[in-house]
């Protein structure tokens, strides 16, 4: 005989049909802890009488919070609770923006066992220029070719990976106090680093397509400003990427009022074609940043600064005060895999790998949910600040860790916000669990609204 359900069957006091009212009843007393791990679920033709609605109905919402992976079904016994709370130790982080792990064992032995033939005691021991070897620096320009710059090698400087290229790149064109423009919302690093080298970061409004150029028209219309530092491609954390007009329309702003641009493109293997960087558009004045820790693997710590002529020699300055060089065995690594195609094959790897992920978050999300996630790894669920920071706090909790809030917000007291989710790192049963766990905490809030204000 099987056990009764501990479920008091109800439909939520929510807006609309009844399988979708009674999803969110039943995520609710799972999120709440009313029901726990394992509990039995009503039998679906009991649950449907109790409730005095259609079999098919019960049907679909079971279907539903299974694919939320917040039940499951066991053959011969019925449906119970997948449960939130989450095993010991078994944290998910979704705070830090990877690429999803596409080299293996075999494709990294190949690689060393191949650099090991090149490489000399000699030439491990020796200093190589600050820039970069020449040959390093033409095959780097090389690869900036196929993301649509075309620059000389001797205008790419090689760093120790891109946020230190970001770094030579604000110390640049931008001096000790100055004015950086950017979306009011942005990379969380460039905000660290303004800060801590003293920088005046001021945050632009923002729409769809990024940065606004009617925002960036009136700031720059103010004067004192160095430089516009900009994602155009996959914006971090929102999301966003400009289309061809918006980018002639910022390129036109930036020549008009001689603004130097910082161009950060390190997400460039997802831009879609006859999309031009900013470089290409605007090249006498802009600094363009690129690495391929995002596109190949985080461990490939190589940054590409790709700067015009006339500030070469500042920006090569900048970058000897604080590197002596890149790592001569990172540079190898890049140097073997831009050569034997490694590069382009994990590039094409980790997109399609993307792909099945965005699918994943927006299966399992609730249909109403805000999110923007396009491509690339990471997602943003926009939102106001404080309910962004309530949902974090309970995703803590149930063992899910999120991008602090405040952290991409240029004014950390700005009302709105959102969470950026990065899909890339966890193993994708893990990444499952945790967009579970957050669907469900997402359906709780939504059907607790006050006002606009969800309850996270």
């Amino acid at each position: 005989m099987h056990l009764a359900s501990p479920w008091k069957p109800r439909l939520a006091a929510a807006d609309g049909g009844p399988a979708e009212r009674l999803v969110t009843a039943l995520a609710e007393d799972i999120a709440d802890g009313a029901l726990a791990h394992g509990d039995r679920l009503p039998a679906h033709r009991e649950l449907a009488y109790q409730l005095g609605i259609g079999l098919g109905t019960v049907t679909k919402a079971y279907a539903t919070l299974e694919r939320r992976g917040l039940v499951e079904s066991v053959r011969g016994r019925g449906m119970f609770v997948a449960g939130l709370t989450p095993r010991p130790g078994a944290t998910v982080d979704l705070s830090i923006n990877t690429p999803p792990q596409m080299l293996d064992n075999r494709l990294m032995a190949a690689t060393l066992t191949a650099m090991a033939k090149r490489l000399d005691a000699g030439t491990f021991g020796a200093y190589a220029p600050a820039a970069g070897r020449p040959d390093h620096r033409a095959l780097a320009a090389r690869w900036l070719a196929g993301q649509g710059v075309e620059v000389p090698p001797d205008d790419v400087l090689l760093c120790t990976g891109a946020q230190h290229a970001l770094s030579v790149a604000f110390a640049t064109a931008c001096p000790p106090g100055g004015t950086i423009l950017t979306e009011t919302t942005t990379y969380p690093g460039a905000i660290s680093l303004a800060r801590q080298a003293g920088y005046r970061l001021v945050g632009l409004a923002i729409d769809a397509e990024g940065l606004r150029p009617d925002a960036l028209e009136h700031a720059l219309a103010q004067g004192a400003v160095a430089a516009l530092y900009v994602t155009p491609t996959l914006h971090n954390p929102t999301g966003a990427t400009m289309g061809a007009a918006r980018r002639q329309d910022i390129a036109r702003l930036c020549r008009r009022y001689d603004v130097a641009i910082i161009e950060d493109d390190v997400y460039s293997i997802f831009a879609k074609p006859g999309l031009p960087p900013l470089a290409s558009l605007a090249p006498e004045r802009t600094l363009y940043v690129n690495g391929l820790s995002k596109s190949v693997s985080p461990g490939l710590r190589i940054g590409m600064l790709a700067v015009p002529r006339h500030l070469v020699e500042r920006a090569l300055s900048r970058l000897q005060a604080t590197s002596t060089m890149a790592s001569p065995l990172a540079a190898m690594i890049m140097e073997q895999w831009l050569t034997d195609g490694t590069t382009e094959s994990v590039a094409a790897s980790i997109r399609t790998e993307t792909e099945k992920r965005h699918a994943l978050l927006k299966g399992l999300l609730p249909l109403d949910t805000p999110a923007r996630a396009i491509n690339g790894f990471h997602a943003w669920l926009p939102m106001p600040t404080e309910a962004a920071e309530r949902l974090a706090s309970n995703a803590t909790a149930l063992g899910v860790i999120v991008t602090p809030p405040r952290l991409p917000l240029v004014d950390p007291t700005a009302p709105d916000g959102g969470i950026r989710l990065c899909l890339g790192s966890p193993a994708i049963d893990r990444l499952k669990e945790a967009l579970s766990l957050l669907a469900s905490l997402i359906t709780n809030g939504m059907s607790q609204r006050r006002g606009d204000l969800p309850l996270f």
